[in-house]
């Protein structure tokens, strides 16, 4: 993923993750400042519901993340818990299983209001990883993600975005709206051997349908 080492597939790089300010170096992948993100950070608030427009689906109550789907991708990954480290940072998966992600588990839950993040490596030292063709995927398309209790979260991707480590907008990528919310974060940019990637792909989504455990709407 996009992590301030970075990282790199058969060319020896370390495990790359999706990271925040370039601070130091290592698989780290951002800043959520507190196991509460809306205390963590505020971005800009998401556009409200136009008056008399189509309301939203039900928020969920809280549920651990299992898998995360990107059909247009062809993607399918399970989900392990994140925290953030000593330093306040959020670390990616272990640079040896490649094709699992992370979800900020001291976050909102996916489903669930505020903003939900997951992370996953661009590459490793074994080559290609889950993430690797995060910044293809294309407005208007989805992203599942399975819960504990059997609902599926439904996300429709908004924008991707591309932004380099040292100027990475913790609030507008990490705080509360007021619509619920997705962040998938990967590294990107110009790599370099010795300090990694230079930037972070974020893809941005919103809940746009709830699935129960039967697969019904």
């Amino acid at each position: 993923m996009a992590t301030s080492g970075g990282g790199g597939g058969n060319t020896g790089r370390q495990g790359s993750a999706g990271s925040a300010p370039a601070e130091g170096s290592g698989t780290t992948v951002g800043r959520p400042t507190s196991p509460d993100p809306a205390g963590a950070a505020r971005p800009t608030p998401g556009r409200p519901t136009k008056p008399g427009g189509p309301a939203g689906p039900r928020t969920l109550p809280h549920s651990p993340a299992k898998t995360v789907s990107i059909p247009y991708l062809g993607i399918k990954a399970p989900v392990m818990e994140l925290r953030l480290d000593r330093e306040g940072r959020l670390p990616a998966p272990p640079d040896d299983r490649p094709k699992l992600v992370g979800w900020y588990a001291a976050g909102p839950a996916p489903g669930g209001p505020g903003t939900a993040v997951v992370v996953g490596h661009r590459d490793t030292r074994t080559g290609p990883a889950v993430f690797a063709a995060l910044d293809m995927v294309e407005r208007g398309r989805v992203v599942e993600v399975r819960r504990a209790d059997g609902r599926t979260a439904v996300y429709t991707v908004d924008a991707v975005k591309t932004y380099e480590k040292a100027h990475f907008p913790n609030e507008l990528v990490y705080g509360t709206r007021k619509r619920p919310e997705l962040r998938l974060i990967t590294c990107g940019g110009v790599y370099d051997r010795r300090k990694g990637y230079a930037s972070n792909v974020v893809v941005f989504a919103h809940l746009t349908e709830v699935r129960d455990a039967t697969g019904r709407r």
